[in-house]
């Protein structure tokens, strides 16, 4: 599966978590340690916010550690918010548009994991979309669907209910497939102000999270694994949880299906 890094706090060079340090996410995309498998050379991408409110992208097909503009582009862009990812395909093609991470208006989006058993509800996932959200897909992996389906379910307003929500229409969909769900969600979002993070997976092997204060300047990542030495400053995310990032803080809470809520609550 993939690996993937997160950060919001005061502007730093995208180098300082992506290329620089021992495990950075370049050493992960080629000796991953806490990843079904090692490598991850199935391209990469960025998502990085400045002035405007939408961000900016940059994704290529290149296995990241060879890749000399990416190594130029995170030793000049300055960033107080930004995702970047490596990709180890699950299924899909390996191809630009099937890159993470995704974006749609100012929202971005990147996951590890996958849908099991995609290819037998891949088209009822699809034809669940709008017109306007199917319009936006241009790819061909769970992951874009995953996104386009929690921009569909009140992001804005809400959201962890997004998130939840879209993923109860996943298990439903696998349920009614005749299957039982292998739904595993790791995946970190964000609108350009807040940061968000979840873990979870409907088999109980959820993909690892981790989190940590960045140096002294009131910064946090959110990531796949530790990027420096010992990883003894990070906080590992329970599964089940939701992460919320901001300016003022963070906040880790449950996290359940929409379906499972309501059959807690009866």
């Amino acid at each position: 599966m993939c690996r993937w890094a997160a950060y919001l706090g005061e502007a730093v060079f995208l180098e300082d978590i992506v290329t620089a340090p021992c495990h950075s996410l370049i050493a992960q995309s080629h000796c991953a340690q806490e990843a079904k498998s090692p490598t991850n050379g199935d391209g990469f991408g960025l998502a990085w916010y400045g002035d405007r409110p939408e961000p900016g992208l940059y994704r290529d097909i290149l296995p990241a550690w060879s890749d000399p503009n990416l190594k130029s582009l995170c030793r000049q862009i300055k960033s107080g918010l930004f995702l970047a990812h490596v990709r180890a395909s699950t299924g899909g093609a390996t191809s630009r548009m099937n890159c993470h991470p995704f974006i749609s208006g100012r929202w971005s989006f990147m996951h590890n994991g996958q849908i099991g058993g995609f290819e037998k509800i891949r088209r009822a996932l699809e034809n669940s979309l709008s017109d306007a959200a199917f319009d936006q897909r241009e790819g061909a992996t769970d992951s874009e669907l995953f996104f386009l389906m929690i921009t569909e379910e009140d992001l804005a307003g809400d959201p962890q209910g997004a998130v939840s929500r879209a993923t109860s229409r996943v298990i439903d969909a696998s349920r009614r497939g005749g299957f039982e769900p292998a739904l595993k969600l790791t995946a970190a979002f964000s609108d350009g102000q807040s940061l968000y993070a979840v873990r979870y997976t409907s088999d109980g092997h959820a993909p690892t999270l981790y989190t940590s204060a960045f140096r002294n300047g009131g910064g946090r990542c959110v990531v796949s694994e530790p990027f420096d030495g010992d990883g003894s400053d990070w906080q590992a995310i329970p599964p089940s949880s939701f992460v919320t990032i901001g300016r003022d803080g963070m906040s880790i809470r449950p996290f359940v299906p929409a379906a499972a809520k309501l059959a807690l609550a009866v």
